[in-house]
């Protein structure tokens, strides 16, 4: 009689509650809830090929792009002409378009124009510092791949040398390429200009505060104010000129004028008036250009010139410069509306970084971090992607990364997709993806899963929709607490606990781990990472220009890790399948 009792009771439980396999405490919920376009974390990217970085495919947006593209080919007879605007050292806030502007006291007339009839990609990320970010968008590949690791300063060898460029595919394509302004990824003779595919080249090897900050008695009076130190500085094995390089002399680059404290405050107009005869040039050309316009601005040292002093509301010789920046965008867009090229013409503006925050005054972040470090502060930056009549105007929180840059020129350029390893040895890993379906379809998703995040020689984090994971990071004031202090002046903890994780939305500070109580997305975070480790062991990285440290990253000690690695990734990928 007890056993029925207790059956009973055991059935009258089964009828008198529901499931709740979704809900609270208090019961299930009738929510249905929704999904959002660029969110992928449930999703399995598949590689184009092993040498390139998976993607999640979107096959309708990527029809709509070739449809587009073939429209436009008919209409002009040639492939798209196509630009980068490269700012340095403008963070994500400092234009109109991310809430700066004159709110910020810098109005960016022009940048918040095409910014608002183009499409604005709100996760769209550098690397720490400025180098890394230009041999990026060079070669389509993370610093861990194309090795330079960080800015090579006052001469130091190292560089692009060898590495298969933009430039160099988009001329075997057709492409009359030209470029402006800072360049900075080598001086020596493999790594100059003329000698990695551009035809034409006008600018400056290395950076602002290498032709200046040893010449100013206010910043370096101990360099200054001696005459043997400045000796030493005026003899040092760097250029010191604005140059000017051409494939008939791949030896050396011409020598122009030497770059002083006067002669910088021209620089930007020289470069802005090179650009823009250049687009009057290719006014009826048969062929399309590339043109990579990499400005001086606003990377310190600033030296407004007396046309600009003062313009902005700000009044710092930051935000005169960043007003200035605006205009010779907008001289660049004129000559291709006066030409009739705009239509046919695709401009994107990025910056090389975040904000460097240690020599005032600079760039404003909302975000943790600066430049030098990995946080988003350091690496997510201001873009946009602008094409009259090809571009629906809006905003995405796609993922973009500026390795995407090479793939998805040479997309545009003709060669979509799979079709990008016909460029390069099987044995170079190709980090970028092709965006092309981002930027043309009307409501194009990003093509890219995953954001991996480098910091040095280190693979630091990594992001999938709105999470991300962190086991490596700058401390930015762990040396420091007194004056300006930013990424490049902080230590580097390269462990942490295991379950350090922030969501961007509800946190863009990154100052609150949600690892623990959000592990069902933290797990799948990890699998993608072991996967790319064991993409940096089978395609290993390189170490062009590298950094001291006395912690060498994982995936640099092959024979005694390898193994282990190896049964890591099985695992992960057994669970939480990454791709096909």
């Amino acid at each position: 009689m007890a056993g029925a009792l207790g059956l009973a009771a055991l059935t009258m439980s089964s009828v008198s509650f529901a499931q709740n396999i979704r809900g609270s405490a208090t019961g299930p919920t009738t929510a249905k809830g929704y999904d959002h376009p660029d969110q992928f974390i449930h999703l399995k990217p598949v590689k184009p090929a092993d040498n390139m970085y998976p993607v999640i495919a979107h096959s309708e947006q990527e029809q709509q792009a070739r449809g587009k593209l073939a429209d436009l080919e008919r209409k002009t007879g040639k492939k798209p002409n196509l630009i980068v605007f490269l700012l340095d050292d403008v963070a994500w806030t400092d234009p109109g378009f991310n809430g700066g502007g004159i709110a910020v006291g810098n109005e960016t007339p022009t940048m918040d124009k095409l910014a608002n009839e183009g499409l604005n990609l709100t996760s769209a990320y550098s690397t720490p510092s400025c180098s890394p970010s230009r041999a990026t968008i060079m070669t389509g590949q993370n610093p861990l791949h194309h090795g330079i690791l960080r800015p090579p300063m006052y001469g130091e060898p190292g560089g692009l040398d060898g590495a298969i460029t933009l430039p160099s595919i988009l001329k075997k394509l057709g492409y009359v390429t030209r470029g402006a302004g800072k360049w900075h990824m080598g001086e020596n003779r493999g790594s100059l200009p003329q000698n990695v595919g551009y035809d034409d080249y006008l600018g400056f090897l290395s950076v602002s505060d290498e032709y200046t900050e040893w010449r100013d008695q206010y910043f370096e009076p101990e360099i200054a104010l001696s005459p043997s130190r400045f000796k030493m500085m005026e003899e040092a094995p760097f250029s010191h000129y604005e140059v000017h390089c051409t494939p008939t002399n791949t030896e050396q680059c011409e020598n122009l004028k030497l770059i002083d404290l006067a002669y910088i405050k021209d620089l930007d107009k020289r470069w802005m008036d090179y650009s823009v005869d250049f687009i009057k040039q290719m006014k009826d050309s048969k062929q399309p250009f590339f043109l990579y316009h990499a400005t001086r601005g606003c990377h310190f040292d600033n030296y407004p010139s007396d046309e600009w002093a003062g313009k902005s509301r700000a009044r710092t010789v930051y935000s005169d410069c960043l007003v200035h920046m605006d205009y010779v965008l907008a001289q660049l867009v004129k000559a291709l509306e006066d030409t009739g090229q705009l239509e046919n013409t695709l401009i994107l503006l990025t910056s090389d970084n975040g904000p460097e925050c240690e020599i005032p005054p600079h760039g404003r972040t909302l975000f943790r971090g600066c430049k030098g470090s990995s946080w988003e502060g350091g690496v997510r930056v201001p873009t946009f992607a602008y094409w009259k009549g090809m571009i629906k105007p809006r905003r995405s929180e796609g993922l973009f990364d500026q390795a995407d840059i090479l793939p998805t020129f040479v997309s545009l350029a003709g060669k979509p997709g799979a079709q990008l390893a016909e460029f390069f040895p099987k044995t170079t890993y190709v980090d970028g993806v092709d965006q092309s379906g981002l930027l043309l379809a009307d409501n194009g998703e990003s093509a890219r899963r995953e954001r991996i995040y480098t910091l040095n020689q280190y693979f630091a984090m990594i992001r999938i929709d709105e999470f991300k994971y962190i086991w490596t990071a700058e401390i930015e004031n762990g040396f420091f607490q007194k004056g300006d202090w930013g990424g490049f002046s902080g230590p580097i903890a390269v462990d942490t606990g295991g379950a350090v994780m922030v969501n961007l939305y509800t946190n863009p500070k990154e100052d609150v781990s949600t690892g623990l109580r959000h592990l069902p997305m933290g797990v799948p975070l990890a699998g993608a990472a072991a996967s790319y480790i064991k993409d940096l062991v089978k395609y290993p990285p390189q170490f062009k220009i590298g950094v001291l440290n006395n912690n060498p990253p994982i995936y640099n000690l092959l024979p005694k890790v390898k193994d282990a690695i190896e049964r890591f990734q099985q695992d992960q990928e057994e669970k939480y399948p990454r791709h096909q």
